[in-house]
């Protein structure tokens, strides 16, 4: 049985920085493209970006520059680093996963497999 299971959201002040975990069971997150997305309420479900088995990945335009997604083999943990945090990124966050290893075309909702339950951030 397949699970996501992220971690590390909370309350942060603007400017400050969070990091997010997705832990996976079930399965290994070598050949699947892992990535994130966030849905503020009222809103779609947003990609963040995406990072694939051999460690390339791919932001949204919304996170580029301010975001580090990385993978921890190992552990098989996935993982979102966002920095200079803005109100604008007040939002449930979500671990996502689809099969295959590569990340070409980017991840999108309808093309994920797995889906974590999500985390909640809020920046004030």
């Amino acid at each position: 049985h397949v699970q996501l299971v992220e971690s590390g959201g909370g309350s942060v002040q603007a400017g400050g920085s969070l990091r997010l975990s997705c832990a996976g069971s079930g399965y290994t997150f070598a050949g699947y493209c892992m990535g994130w997305f966030r849905q503020a309420p009222g809103k779609e479900r947003e990609r963040l970006g995406e990072i694939d088995g051999n460690g390339w990945t791919d932001y949204g335009d919304s996170v580029k520059g301010r975001a580090t997604i990385s993978l921890d083999d190992a552990k098989n943990a996935l993982y979102l680093q966002i920095n200079s945090l803005k109100p604008v990124d007040t939002a449930m966050y979500y671990c996502a996963a689809r099969r295959g290893r590569y990340c070409y075309p980017a991840l999108s909702e309808s093309s994920v497999n797995y889906w974590g339950q999500g985390t909640q951030v809020t920046v004030s």
